[in-house]
C-alpha cells in the first residue's frame, strides 16, 4: 500500500466551538461550523481538522490519502488478502470528510486509520483570519501526528507491513531525566518527502494523541503565532527549539483536545532511496524545554499516584 500523506484528522470534543477560537486566533486556520461540526481549513481542502461533538475530548482518527480509485481498490484487496479486519465507510462519514470513498481499520494500539481517495476541493480560496498566507501542505500532506503505542513493536510492524510506512529514525526518550523510564519513539514516513507523517510514542496517552504538527513556510510566521498564543492565553507545552532529526524549528501549544499542536518551520524533506534509518540520542539541538508543559503534566501524574 502506498500512502500519499496525512490528509485530515478527526477530533472528538465536548465543546467543538472552543476549536474555532483556538484554530482562528492561535493557529491561523479558517473555521466553518456545520450542524455542530467544526471544520478547520489550512488550504484548498474543506477541512483538514474535523471536530465532532463527543462526550469526551479525544483524538479520533487519522485520514490517509491514496492516489486515486485504483490505488484505493488495490489497498482494499490487499487488506482482504492479508486477513486484516476493516470497515467500509458510511455515506455520512464520507460527506463529513469530503471524500469519494473511505474505509477504516484499527492498529494493534487501537488507533483508527482511515484510508481514502478522491478529496474535494473548496470553491472559495483559503483565507486565514490571523493573516497566515499559507501552510506547507500539497504533496507533503497536512503535517504529522504522534500517536500512543504502548505495544510499539507490534504497532510499528502493522504500520509497516499493512499500511506501507517505513522507519525514518527512532530515539529512546527519557522525559523525566536520565534516571526516568525509557520510552521509545519511532518516526515513520510514507510516500512523500516529509521526514515523518506519523510517529509512535511508547506509552499510554488518554487524549489519543501526543501532538499534531502543522508547518509554515517562514520563521516569521512561527514568531507571529507564538505572539498570538501568548496574547490568547493558550498554554505553552514546549518552548521554541530545533529538533535533531527532522530539523524542524517549532514550539508546542495545548489544544482544546488535550493534546498539543506543534507549530513548525523548515522540516527536513528526504530522498528515501538515499536514506538509512538511525537512532538519534537528543530530541533537539537547542530549545524545546518540555518541562514547561509536557514535563509538568507528567510530574503531576506521578505526584498524584504517590
Amino acid at each position: 500500500m502506498q500512502i500519499a500523506g496525512l490528509a485530515y484528522c478527526v477530533i472528538g470534543s465536548t465543546a467543538p466551538r472552543q476549536w474555532i477560537e483556538f484554530g482562528e486566533t492561535v493557529a491561523g486556520f479558517a473555521a466553518e461550523e456545520r450542524d455542530g461540526v467544526v471544520l478547520l481549513r489550512m488550504d484548498e481542502r474543506p477541512g483538514r481538522i474535523i471536530v465532532i461533538p463527543s462526550p469526551t475530548d479525544c483524538y479520533r482518527a487519522s485520514g490517509w490519502e491514496v492516489r486515486g480509485r485504483k490505488a484505493f481498490e488495490d489497498a482494499e484487496e490487499e487488506l482482504a488478502r492479508k486477513g486484516i479486519a476493516f470497515e467500509r465507510s458510511t455515506a455520512a462519514e464520507r460527506a463529513l470528510r469530503s471524500v469519494t470513498d473511505m474505509l477504516w481499520l484499527l492498529d494493534p494500539a487501537g488507533n483508527r486509520h482511515e484510508i481514502f481517495h478522491g478529496p474535494a476541493v473548496a470553491s472559495a480560496p483559503f483565507r486565514s483570519p490571523a493573516g497566515v498566507e499559507q501552510f506547507v501542505t500539497g504533496q507533503l500532506g497536512m503535517g504529522h501526528v504522534v500517536l500512543p503505542a504502548p505495544n510499539i513493536d507490534a504497532t510499528r510492524d502493522f504500520l509497516n507491513e499493512v499500511l506501507g510506512f517505513d522507519l525514518s529514525d527512532y530515539m529512546v526518550h527519557r522525559p523525566l531525566g536520565p534516571d526516568g523510564p525509557a520510552m521509545r519513539i519511532d518516526f515513520l514516513h510514507c510516500d512523500n518527502p516529509r521526514h515523518h507523517s506519523i510517529a509512535l510514542f511508547e506509552g499510554e496517552v488518554p487524549a489519543g494523541c501526543v501532538h499534531l504538527m502543522v508547518e509554515l513556510p517562514t520563521l516569521d510566521e512561527i514568531g507571529r503565532a507564538y505572539d498570538r498564543m501568548e496574547q490568547a492565553g493558550a498554554r505553552l507545552m514546549a518552548t521554541l527549539g530545533r529538533h535533531s532529526n527532522d530539523r524542524m524549528v517549532s514550539f508546542y501549544a495545548a489544544t482544546p483536545g488535550g493534546f498539543a499542536l506543534e507549530y513548525g518551520f523548515g522540516g527536513l524533506q528526504l530522498d528515501w532511496s538515499e536514506h538509512s534509518a538511525f537512532e538519534f540520542t537528543a530530541i533537539s539541538d537547542w530549545g524545546h524545554d518540555f518541562s514547561v508543559g509536557f514535563g509538568a503534566d507528567e510530574r503531576a501524574k506521578l505526584a498524584a499516584a504517590a
